[in-house]
């Protein structure tokens, strides 16, 4: 099993966040541009991991040199069924740099977009707050 699928998993929100490179983009399915950066990335699976009931991966597929990953899922968000997958590049530190994720149906997309819109001004908090702590610790570390 894949360290971000135990994770994710088990719900280990600080393993899962040890796993984004700094510079990660994330794609989401529902947003139309893409989210740069290991705070906001981070902030934006904990609003996932708030809106998503019974999450579990069926799927693990991984190319021979183990770079990329696709991970298929089902869920449930506000009474639809989802079923949706991860996929995952990794860099040379082992790393994930590239997330992006798609669902499917339509209808559970939607309901996926407006749960997440709805945790939206927690997840841009929790995000300025961890980007705002990474500064002062590079600050810190440069004094």
């Amino acid at each position: 099993m894949h360290p971000f699928r135990k994770a994710v998993e088990n719900r280990d929100e600080a393993a899962i966040e040890a796993l984004l490179a700094e510079n990660v983009v994330f794609t989401s399915p529902v947003a139309f541009k893409p989210y740069p950066g290991r705070a906001i990335t981070a902030a934006i699976l904990r609003g996932v991991m708030r809106v998503f009931e019974d999450f579990t991966y069926v799927r693990e597929i991984a190319n021979p040199d183990g770079r990329d990953h696709a991970l298929v899922f089902t869920a449930t968000v506000d009474g639809r069924q989802i079923q949706g997958c991860d996929f995952l590049h990794f860099d040379e530190e082992g790393k994930i740099d590239d997330f992006t994720v798609m669902v499917r149906p339509l209808s559970a997309a939607k309901a996926l977009a407006e749960a997440m819109g709805a945790q939206f001004d927690r997840i841009a908090a929790e995000a300025a707050e961890a980007a705002e702590a990474t500064e002062a610790e590079a600050a810190e570390a440069g004094a």
